[in-house]
């Protein structure tokens, strides 16, 4: 009995966990979408730019991590890890098309990006 309210708790902290990670990535997304306005108006625009997307991508790696972490214990679905897989994937391909400079592809795939993290945010 005690070692199933242990596996409940765990659990339990492993989901908020991952709902704080999703909700930690959706708000880096969104300083991403401001920072690329700053890029059109500061002269310092780039640098924050710059700085959001290593955020942005560690922000995607701790998704993944904080799903694996939701996932293993309890032993539940694996469908959220594979969620965060599929975000460090776009993260990845968003970093190379921001460094290659093709905003053509670059800006809808950052709306892409977030409006999936809204909706993953919104099933937690």
């Amino acid at each position: 009995m005690a070692t199933q309210v242990t596996a409940t708790a765990s659990a339990q902290r492993g989901s908020s966990f991952l709902q704080i990670a999703i909700a930690l990535q959706t708000l880096t997304i969104f300083l991403q979408a401001v920072s690329a306005g700053l890029l059109l108006t500061l002269s310092y625009g780039e640098t924050l730019h710059s700085v959001g997307a290593r955020v942005m991508y560690g922000a995607s790696m701790l998704y993944v991590l904080a799903a694996v972490l939701a996932w293993k214990p309890g032993g539940g679905s694996p469908r959220p890890v594979w969620h965060a897989s599929g975000f460090l994937v776009l993260a990845s391909v968003q970093v190379v098309l921001g460094i290659a400079h093709v905003p053509s592809v670059h800006l809808p795939l950052g709306v892409l990006m977030f409006g999936l993290s809204v909706l993953a945010l919104a099933r937690r």
